[in-house]
Parts: structure tokens; sequence; C-alpha cells
């Protein structure tokens, strides 16, 4: 009988379930879903409870978020057993049955059995445990053990240690998320800006006795009017996401992944624009709305703290006329200062700068300013007063990060620069950014501000040394914030941001070279990245040319500082010391151009050699055995090879010039996050593939490679690869790579194209992808061609192009392999007798483009 009652129940549950979504579905309304399913599940489990009884004198209690009256689709519906005494052999059976029969029913409990002493001692360790029982509901059973357990709750209840371990609690949250709200796949429950904010003021506010609802907390003067309508907008919206979520993928889930965005997009009827997507628009509004809620979050805990912890004889001390200090943050003095007179807005950030022993603002003050942020229309732009106090802010010797992050925070420098407020919180699906558009550029600042800090020097040695004598290091800020403004309008963001750049400096009195400056940093922001990571910088040719699109030193060392902040403001992937060390190079050959005439290739080829023989003798080698291995070398290998790998590849091979045995040799470059390897061997056709088969096969990531022949038929081949994830024991891993290399390049089975296993590249490229491109063309020598491939990173990506390369007779001289997190924009410098052919060509291209397309081995 209990078993055709149970199925009863379940098919009632399934139906009124059921029915509240669809009743949500055309009426979207977030709180009444909620309530039917809480209502839905209260129902079920009483029915159950008649089926299976619980222990005598025990009670069923909704805890957590179903006991605060929510249940979402996918949720655990969470509920205490509390018995008055510890459990016999009859009631763990009974309580047993009951569980088993919530799962058989479809629910999903988070489950626990309790006694009250259980219930204090647990609370006393355990700030969940506490919280959850601050929401217990009764279901079922003694409505006396309940109120009992309502009142001894209550009674160990200390307001001031409950909000002390939920505000380290919410810390330690934050920091798992990376302390943003801005992640690209946020978790709408648990992220900053998240619903889970909102939950633990409330926790705190019903702690302290001031309200168990929102609308009771505005009455205890909390919040404002304006602040409450925001909030409940805020909290609505989030639920809502958190429905819908949990409704498409069919399953808990709080994170809005790249896989649900565009589906997510489709059911709030966001239509794509001429240059936005869906899923970028509705990301937007996610981030608008996590901004709101962090910025009431802070303005909350601090009243609420305030209330919590008041200071005997509380004095505050008097700054001017308008602000003053208390408990080391900043006030103002009129509740209605900003409104009367807007220019403060500035100027009480530049106090917080001025004073280092300011560490904020006081939450009155945050809310004066967050509602006073419509004040800062046409008419405050135009005031020389706070243009000037704008610059100002940039220009002092602390604080700017900061101030720039408070102000967009509390709505206030998008309200100032009005082509912002257009990027905050716009995604970025180039595959290699991390963080909206907004937030990159706040941390192109923080980078560049971190080159001017004497305690990040190790960092950057280069870097801090040429900002220490770099003349108004604050116009690179200023070209910070323009560099990316005009990303997703459409257009090269560059020329567009170039355009609003000039405008800025031309409306805040910035004029001369220092526009010129700002104008041409903007504009060129990519290019020195571009020729470092994509251009051979051993051709003097490149050097030149990009020395002349620089034209002076100032400007070099600007760019070159902005483009390693920029780098590091992608994506902690992003960067490693090869970049840097390739963008240092690029500087220093600059300078040399710069101060002289055209470079000659003859005296470059010269000073390399020169400088490779002076390493050499060191180590005792004499110039004759030195020229039986260089006799074999061209001028294009020495123009290719710094000295000292010159002088590396002479000491391990000069002894050995036809040697018939393969030679690897590897090495640690940068600082410690690079190894380069060396092969040297009998040349033949499948060479390259069998190199980079192995290379795949370890998983290692090949970031720059180079390749040559010697007249008399050895290859000699130069790579710089990564080691997988967070392997960076790269001394030990140099000797592995050398004897595995060896053994590999010493098999008599030349790799089988297909061979590997099929893989796939990351989630992220799947939902995001870009249109892979190859553009072919010839050298201005007509010596051979100028392969560019741009496609989405996956495993395997180098050697299925080598194999291509080998299938069409295809000799590879170079190779500059560009990663930026799942996107790859490689170059290749190739010859092959193929290519002079039109048709031959065509059918090399379409193999290239086929292969890019493939989710693994072609």
């Amino acid at each position: 009988m209990n078993a055709q009652s149970l199925s009863l129940v379940r098919d009632q549950l399934a139906v009124r379930r059921a029915e509240a979504i669809q009743a949500f579905r055309e009426q979207r309304r977030p709180d009444t879903l909620l309530a039917a399913l809480r209502r839905n599940a209260d129902q079920a489990l009483r029915e159950l409870v008649r089926l299976h009884p619980l222990p005598v004198g025990a009670v069923l209690v909704a805890v957590g978020g179903y006991g605060r009256g929510e249940l979402y689709p996918h949720s655990d519906v969470d509920v205490l057993i509390l018995l008055r005494q510890p459990p016999t052999q009859d009631d763990t059976n009974a309580i047993e049955a009951l569980v088993a029969a919530m799962w058989d029913l479809g629910i999903e409990p988070g489950h626990s059995v309790r006694t009250l002493e259980d219930c204090q001692r647990e609370a006393a360790n355990d700030i969940t445990v506490e919280t959850a029982l601050m929401e217990a509901r009764w279901l079922v059973g003694s409505r006396n053990l309940f109120q009992t357990l309502r009142t001894t709750m209550l009674e160990q209840l200390d307001p001031q240690a409950f909000f002390q371990a939920k505000r380290a609690e919410m810390q330690q949250r934050h920091a798992r998320h990376h302390d943003t709200p801005y992640s690209l796949e946020p978790n709408c429950k648990e992220a900053p800006g998240g619903l889970r904010d909102l939950q633990v003021v409330m926790w705190m506010a019903q702690a302290a006795g001031l309200g168990h609802s929102w609308r009771e907390i505005a009455r205890s003067d909390l919040l404002t009017a304006a602040e409450f309508r925001a909030l409940r907008r805020a909290e609505q919206a989030f639920k809502r996401l958190r429905i819908e979520l949990h409704l498409l993928a069919g399953r808990r889930e709080d994170r809005v992944l790249f896989d649900l965005q565009p589906a997510l997009a489709a059911v709030y009827g966001f239509e794509a624009t001429r240059t936005r997507r869906p899923s970028e628009i509705l990301m937007q509004r996610y981030y608008w709305a996590a901004r709101v809620v962090s910025q009431l979050n802070i303005i909350l805990m601090q009243s609420l703290e305030e209330k919590l912890f008041p200071l005997p004889n509380e004095q505050a001390s008097i700054i001017d006329d308008d602000f003053f200090m208390i408990r080391g943050r900043l006030g103002i003095r009129r509740e209605d200062g900003f409104e009367r007179n807007p220019a403060l807005i500035f100027r009480a950030f530049l106090v917080m700068q001025e004073r280092p022993e300011i560490t904020g603002m006081a939450a009155p003050m945050q809310r004066a300013m967050w509602h006073a942020r419509r004040s800062i229309d046409a008419q405050f732009r135009r005031n020389p007063v706070n243009r000037r106090q704008f610059l100002q802010i940039l220009q002092q010797p602390r604080g700017v990060v900061h101030a720039l992050r408070h102000m967009t925070m509390l709505n206030i420098l998008p309200r100032y620069l009005p082509v912002f407020r257009r990027i905050v919180g716009q995604m970025q699906h180039d595959l290699f950014h991390a963080y909206t558009v907004d937030q990159h550029i706040l941390m192109v600042v923080r980078n560049l501000r971190r080159f001017t800090m004497p305690e990040h020097a190790q960092e950057y040695p280069l870097a801090s040394q040429l900002i220490a004598d770099f003349d108004r290091h604050w116009l690179l800020y200023v070209a910070a914030l323009f560099h990316d403004i005009a990303k997703g309008r459409g257009g090269d963001h560059s020329e567009l941001g170039a355009v609003d750049a000039r405008r800025f400096c031309n409306e805040h009195g910035i004029d001369g070279d220092d526009k010129a400056l700002v104008e041409f940093l903007v504009r060129e922001h990519l290019t020195m990245s571009l020729v470092a990571q994509k251009r051979d910088l051993s051709d003097p040719g490149v050097v030149h040319d990009f020395a002349e699109r620089v034209g002076t030193e100032r400007r070099l060392t600007a760019l070159y500082l902005l483009t390693v902040a920029d780098i590091r403001g992608t994506s902690p992937k992003v960067w490693n010391s090869w970049k840097g060390k390739l963008l240092e190079d690029l500087f220093r050959q600059t300078i040399e151009a710069l101060g002289g005439a055209q470079p000659d290739a003859g005296t470059v080829l010269a000073q390399r050699k020169e400088a490779a023989a002076n390493e050499i003798r060191l180590i005792g080698l004499r110039d004759e055995s030195r020229d039986n291995f260089w006799n074999q070398l061209d001028v294009a290998y020495f123009l290719r090879h710094e000295a000292s790998e010159i002088a590396w590849h002479t000491r391990h091979l000069y002894y050995r010039v036809d040697t018939p045995e393969p030679v690897v040799k590897a090495r640690v470059v940068g600082q410690n996050e690079a190894l380069q390897v060396m092969v040297y061997t009998p040349d033949r056709k499948d060479l390259f593939v069998s190199i980079c088969r192995y290379f795949d096969s370890r998983a290692l990531s090949v970031q720059d490679a180079r390749v040559h022949t010697t007249h008399h038929g050895w290859a000699l081949d130069s790579f710089i690869v990564l080691l997988p994830g967070q392997d960076k024991d790269y001394r030990s891993n140099a000797t592995l790579v050398e004897h595995e290399l060896c053994r590999a390049l010493l098999s008599a089975d030349a790799p089988a194209p297909g061979t590997l296993p099929r893989r796939s590249g990351s989630r992220r490229s799947r939902f995001f992808p870009i249109m892979p491109h190859v553009e072919l063309q010839p050298d201005e020598r007509s010596t051979s061609w100028r392969l560019s491939v741009t496609a989405a990173d996956r495993p395997g990506l180098l050697y299925n192009l080598a194999q291509v390369f080998a299938a069409h007779g295809i000799s590879l001289n170079m190779a500059k392999i560009l990663t930026l997190g799942d996107r790859v924009e490689d170059v290749f410098i190739i010859e092959g007798s193929a290519l002079g052919h039109p048709r031959a060509q065509l059918q090399f291209e379409r193999k290239l483009l086929a292969t890019l397309e493939l989710e693994g081995s072609p």
C-alpha cells in the first residue's frame, strides 16, 4: 500500500511542479515560482511523513534557502530531523526509511539528524550551520520542540560575533571568485555582486534585530527608498537568472556558462545588433546589476558595522568646510553636499589620495555620492574645475587605481566619460581576454602604476627603470583609459579610440606633444606586440620599419610600457617571460635604430659574429675549431640567431659537424618559464613533423621555431617551448626532453598522419568560435612565402599543420608561434615548388583551412 501511495505522491509532485514552471514561463515572476515549488515540496514531505512517520516527539524542519521559503527548480531540499534525545536503533531505521523515500519521491534532500544539544554545539562551531538554523521553518512534527529550537538559537546568537564571522566568510568567498563580479562566466549565486551578497546582509540585519525583509530593513534607516527599489530590482533579476539557469541546464547550475549564454539571451528576448551578440547584451546587463549589488553591499555592511560596534565618545576629525574623517573613513559634512556642489565629487577622491590615513569612504558619503551621480551631466563635464580635478586624480602619487575603481563602482567614471559607459560590462569574445573591457582597462592602469612602485621593481626591472625617467607618466594612464574604449562599436577600435582620446585631450587642455603622444599610443597600442611576436627581429629591415613608425625614443618608451601593461592585463595565461624577452629585444634594437642611420645587414652580421666569437673564446675553444662548424652556416643563420644562441650551438656542435646521430640539447631560458630546444641531425622530409609530434605527445606548447639547413644538408632547428599546466620544473624536464626527443628521432617509424588521438579545443573556443583564416603572400625578395594562420587553439594543432606541410612538399624556414589564451596567430616562412603553381597553392590553402576547422587530427 505504501508503494502505491508513494507513487501517487510522486505523480502529484511532478504535476504540480510542471504547472508551477509553466506559470513562470507565462508570467516570469521569480518569487511566485520559488514559493510554489516550496509549497509543493512542503505538501509532499508532509504526506511522506504520514507514510514514513518520524521518531516519537521529533520534528521535521526546513532550513537554509528552503527554510527561507525559496526553492529553485533543481536545488537541494535542506531539512533537519530534530530529535528530543539521541536516536535508538528503531529511530535510525525510521529515519533511513524516510530519507530513502525522499529520494524515491524525486526530492534531493540535504538532510541532517540532530538533537537540540547537537544544534547548539554545531552552530557554535560552524557559522554555516548557525546561518541555516536562523531560517528554520516548521514542516511537520512537534511544534513545541521546534519552538524550543528557535528560542535556544536566538538566545545563543551573538550579533557582533555573527557579523564578524559572516564578513570573514564573505571575504573568503570573494577571494575564491578573484574578488571581481566581472568574470566572463560568473556564478550568479556565489560570486561578488551575486545573490549571496544580498543574503549575507539580510542575515546580518536579522541577527542585529533590524528586520526579516528588505522592507523592514528599509524602515530601520539602513536603506533609502531609492536603494530599496534598486536592491529589489537586482534581487528579482538574479532570482530569475538563477531559475532560468536551472531550467536550461536541467540541473543545479548557478554559473552563467558560455554554453548557456546564447540560450539565456534568447529566453530574455535579446536580439543581435550590428556589432554585438545577444549574449553580450545579456552579460552587460548582468554586470550592471552585479555592480549595483556590490555597491549596496558595501554601504549596508558599513552601516551595520557602525550600528553593531558603536565607538564610545566617537569624535569626527574636521578636514575642511566640506569633509571630515571618522573611523579612518572620509565623510561629507552636509548630506546634500554633492547635490549642492557637484564639484565636490572629484575633490572627495583627491582628499583621499592626499591623506594616507584615510582608508575609504564612510557609508553615508558613499550613499550620497551614489545618489549624486546623476549630477554628472553635460554641464558637469564642461566645467573647467571638474576637468582639472579629474586630471589631478590621475597625476597623484598614490591611490590612482583605487580612485578609478571606486569611481567605476559608484557609476561616477562611466557618467563622466560617456564613451567609457558604453564598455562597462562589455564582453570580449576574442579567446584571450579574461575580463570585461572596463575591467581590462583598469587592470592595464594598475599594471602601469605597479611600474612606478619600488616594491614591484623586481617584476619588470626594465619597465620600472624606464618609467622612473619618463616625464609626465600620467599620460600613460590616459592612453590606457582609451586604448580599448571603442571595442564593440564595429570598425578598427584603435582608430576610433584615438579619435576619442584626441577629443578628451582637447577638452582637458592636453596639447602639443603630450596630446600627440596619447593619440599615438591609442592608435598603435597593438603594433609593438604584433611586430615582436609575429615578425623576424633578426631582419634589420623589420626593426628599421618599426623605428620609422615609432619616430622618437619617448614614443618608443611609452609604447613599450603600455604594451607590457596591456598584455599582462588580458589574462594570467597570456604573459610569459619569453614574450617579455621579445618585447625587450625589439625595444633595445629600436633604440639603436633611432640613434643612427638605417641598420646595415653586413654590420649587424659582423657584430653578431664577433659577439658570439668572444663568448666562445671564454670557454677555451680555438677559432679553427669554431670555423669548422661556422663554415657550414650561411648569412641567414647568423642574422636569425642571437650571439648567445650561436655560441650555445657552437659549443655543442663544433666537434660533430658531420655526425649521423641526432644531437638534441635543451636549456632553461627566461625566468624559468621556457625551454630552448636545439635539434641537429641530417635533414629529412618528415623531420619537422616528427619533432612537432613529439612536442605534442608531451603537451609542450611551441612558442617560437627557427628552422635552418646547413650547407652540407644538416638540419639545425631551434624551438622555444612551454611546459603544460602548472609544471615549472624546467631544469629536470630539459634532460628528459633531450633523451626522449633524441630517441624519437632515431625511431625507424615515421609518424603516420592521423595517429594522434582526437582532442577538442577549449569549451570557450567551441561556444565562441573564431573563423579560421589563412593568408599566403610572397616575401619582398620572392625567395620564400609568408603564411599567416589564425584559428582557435587546440592540442595537436602545430603537428596537424606540419603534416599538411609535409604532404605538399613545403619546407619551413621559420615559425613565429603566438598563442593568446585560446587563440593562435602563427606566422610561418615557407618554401616549396607547389607554391609557385596557382592550382597547387590553392589546394594547399584549402587543406590548411580544413585542418584548422577540425576538432582533432586531420
